[in-house]
């Protein structure tokens, strides 16, 4: 079973958003891992209709197709491990950006707007509770079946959340897959509330597995290593962060862009 939680920002209505991811999964696996006709088992988790009243209806934010050649892994660089120290400084969160990543003044905009949705489900504890409860109740729903949980951008705050609690009231409970894409749990402020409400900063007790992957072009993901964020859980689980190239363009944010990454689809595809 594979459940999706989606990210930052307003989102196309919830069939589209459903219908992209899915044709994101399924255009990753035929042209990256050639497996076509396979039929996934998914479920997406909605919540922008709770901080937005009407739905996203730009065209520019529907699923497209890749275009030919544009699906490649990503190769690491030497750079990648001077990057991944970033995020031990202190510092306001914006500047760090600017000053590691060479953020550009479109990126600055965009990861300002996109952080209201975060401050809103941090503030506000009746938004927090809900987001929670839709995610909680989609894995309880389906507890009796291996679950493979993708989560995208402030999807994989609330979904770490969701485990997290889960941990502590469904013991027996199991994640077989937790995966994380375009994530900012490595940003300062997102470790301190964990560690405020739910310490210490670890993997899930009830994660078996929990793969990171990230663009280093990616804003949200600034932080695009976890491993050193995150304790490993009783059982030895801590994230396996993995770089990719994010082909979507822009800002390399989009979660259609993570999910049809060549890494991801492997990643899928031995789940499957």
């Amino acid at each position: 079973m594979l459940i999706g939680i989606h990210g930052l920002a307003n989102k196309p209505p919830r069939e589209a958003l459903a219908a992209g991811w899915k044709a994101a999964i399924e255009e990753g696996l035929r042209k990256n891992e050639k497996v076509a006709g396979y039929e996934i088992n998914f479920q997406m988790v909605y919540w922008a209709d709770v901080l937005y009243d009407t739905p996203d209806e730009d065209p520019e934010n529907r699923y497209r197709e890749a275009a030919p050649g544009t699906l490649k892994t990503y190769e690491d660089s030497w750079w990648d491990d001077v990057r991944a120290g970033a995020f031990d400084l202190a510092g306001d969160v914006l500047d760090a950006l600017k000053r590691y990543f060479g953020m550009d003044a479109a990126a600055e905009h965009f990861l300002g707007e996109r952080l209201k949705d975060l401050a809103r489900y941090y503030q506000d504890r009746n938004i927090r509770e809900t987001l929670r409860e839709r995610l909680k109740q989609a894995i309880l729903d389906h507890q009796d079946k291996r679950i493979m949980l993708l989560s995208h951008s402030m999807g994989t705050i609330i979904a770490y959340d969701v485990l997290r609690q889960l941990g502590r009231r469904h013991p027996r409970l199991a994640i077989d897959h937790f995966v994380t894409l375009g994530s900012p749990l490595g940003l300062p402020h997102v470790k301190y509330r964990i560690s405020r409400e739910q310490p210490p900063v670890r993997t899930p007790s009830i994660v078996r597995r929990w793969s990171n992957f990230a663009d280093r072009r990616d804003p949200v993901a600034a932080d695009v290593h976890l491993a050193g964020d995150y304790e490993p859980n009783a059982s030895g689980v801590a994230p396996e962060d993995d770089l990719v190239a994010n082909d979507w363009g822009g800002l390399h944010h989009k979660s259609y862009g993570y999910l049809r990454a060549p890494e991801v689809s492997r990643t899928i595809r031995r789940f499957l």
